[in-house]
């Protein structure tokens, strides 16, 4: 009898242990739930009630007015989508060169300023959907368009490029002499005053920033170079771009992006 009943509470024992470690795996899977919902970029961005826009000067995507607010294209976008997370947006400019490092180090949460959706921002960041069309485009002095017509005719000048952009890489890729500088912006300073031949830029810059009416009256673009698309571009993994996708869909619908690009005047390159 004392064997059978020491059987008995073995297994009672033993079925015992078996539930409490099923509960234990319970709690576990709750508490990794827990863990994703904190690692959600949405629920942090929520949570801390800001989103930080990295940009650089770059009209007519991200520039400031004359009182010194951040306007543009992106720069209105980028309000309006903050404003349907119910959150503020708060505009950094940032060194190109180091967009990756300062996403990931949570010093901005996106990279919003006519980002080129190249294999490089591709792997380091998660990107929204494309929304705007766009190529990277020689500027010369208007007396020198004629002359340099194609990128083999340009093999002897030097380009003024900023660094770590697109325009450097398709200069590169052209095998042009280049001179990196800190920004677009810059590129077109370099050529008015001469201390470099050309500067790579991109198209839409070119089309606000250059020719009549424009502080390089004297300058305009050339060929292009290539063809590419803009994106915004988040932490990896992220679940803003999503968020983002979903805003630019319905702003697409509702005629807000539209409107906002015939305010800046790139409605033709907007991809509706």
């Amino acid at each position: 009898m004392k064997k059978k009943i020491a059987l008995i509470m073995a297994v009672i024992l033993l079925v015992t242990s078996m539930f409490a470690l099923a509960g234990c795996g319970k709690k576990d899977e709750n508490s990794n739930n827990t863990n994703s919902a904190e690692a959600s970029d949405l629920s942090y961005i929520k949570e801390k009630g800001t989103l930080v826009v990295g940009v650089t000067d770059f009209e007519p995507m991200d520039y400031k007015d004359k009182d010194g607010k951040w306007i543009g294209f992106d720069a209105d976008m980028a309000t309006q989508f903050a404003e349907s997370l119910g959150v503020k947006v708060e505009i950094k400019e940032i060194n190109w060169d180091n967009k990756v490092s300062e996403l990931n180090s949570k010093t901005i949460d996106c990279v919003w300023n006519g980002m080129t959706l190249n294999d490089e921002v591709l792997a380091a960041m998660e990107c929204s959907n494309a929304y705007c069309n766009n190529a990277q485009v020689t500027v010369l002095k208007k007396a020198d368009l004629e002359k340099y017509k194609t990128a083999a005719d340009c093999k002897e000048l030097s380009f003024a490029v900023e660094s770590g952009s697109a325009g450097e890489k398709q200069a590169q890729e052209a095998g042009f002499k280049t001179v990196p500088v800190g920004k677009q912006s810059d590129t077109l300073m370099e050529v008015k005053a001469g201390t470099s031949d050309a500067a790579i830029i991109d198209k839409l810059m070119a089309l606000t920033m250059t020719g009549e009416g424009t502080n390089y009256a004297d300058l305009s673009y050339g060929f292009d170079l290539n063809s590419e698309e803009y994106g915004v571009g988040f932490r990896k993994g992220s679940d803003l771009a999503g968020e983002l996708n979903k805003f630019f869909d319905a702003c697409r619908a509702d005629g807000t992006m539209k409107q906002v690009a015939e305010q800046y005047k790139i409605a033709d390159a907007i991809i509706l």
